[in-house]
């Protein structure tokens, strides 16, 4: 993002206005810049508040992983990996995987975390309508993420045509913010799961317990809030590139 803020607007445009958008748009990306450095040491913080905090049942977040998967009728895997909050669902593998600082750990984080994760695997097997849009569009979103920056900026040199290619570009980092801004619902209804099945489960019990998970839930989810912000401001850039190729 920050080659793409280094670039101004090319043609019949005064020198306050190239100023005021350039630095409109430098203050947004410094804002999700620091939002996002918030975000990570957020989730960092409550993660590891929450890790020293033992679940009332007693249970690791792996045993309780698998007894979820299997009351919902589910043959996924529950796996360990390496690494710490790289926690993940692979559908395609029919698999959780589990980082070794959750899956033997019977905290309040740990568990959250897993049942997260449980809780995309009931969406994919529900057959939940905005994940199997969000994979629809997964394959347009990886090539606008690859080649839409690409294709703005090699606009601004193709003369006439320039313009749309520039926008060929633009339409292409929509899927991206498409996608980002699918994900985060996506996400939310994942840990609303998540706690519904550990409430439901008694994997979880009182009001302080289920708060404590939220915590953790949230503290991830306004990590993804940051991602459509961000992905948002680039959007809006690029549009604004691709416009001034059609202005020269």
């Amino acid at each position: 993002m920050s080659f793409l803020l280094s670039y101004g607007y090319y043609g019949g445009y005064d020198g306050l206005r190239f100023n005021f958008s350039l630095s409109g748009y430098l203050f947004a990306a410094i804002a999700v810049m620091v939002l996002g450095i918030i975000a990570q040491a957020r989730v960092s913080s409550v993660y590891n508040k929450f890790s020293q905090v033992p679940v009332s049942c007693g249970r690791t977040a792996s045993s309780i992983a698998n007894e979820l998967l299997r009351q919902n009728g589910s043959s996924v895997t529950v796996k360990q990996i390496a690494g710490s909050l790289t926690d993940n669902y692979n559908p395609k593998a029919g698999c959780v995987s589990l980082s070794q600082s959750v899956y033997n750990s019977a905290t309040i984080a740990a568990v959250a975390v897993a049942a997260h994760e449980c809780g995309h695997v009931m969406q994919y097997e529900s057959g939940y309508s905005l994940i199997k849009l969000r994979n629809l569009i997964l394959p347009a979103a990886n090539i606008g993420a690859k080649f839409s920056y690409l294709l703005v900026i090699l606009g601004l040199f193709l003369g006439s045509f320039g313009h749309t290619v520039s926008m060929i570009g633009v339409v292409l980092f929509g899927f991206v913010l498409a996608f980002q801004l699918l994900t985060l619902p996506v996400e939310l209804d994942a840990s609303r799961r998540a706690l519904n099945m550990l409430t439901a489960g008694g994997y979880i019990t009182g009001a302080e317990e289920e708060g404590n998970a939220k915590k953790v839930l949230r503290a991830a989810a306004f990590t993804y809030v940051v991602a459509v912000l961000s992905a948002a401001v680039s959007f809006l850039r690029l549009l604004a590139i691709a416009n001034s190729t059609r202005r020269n």
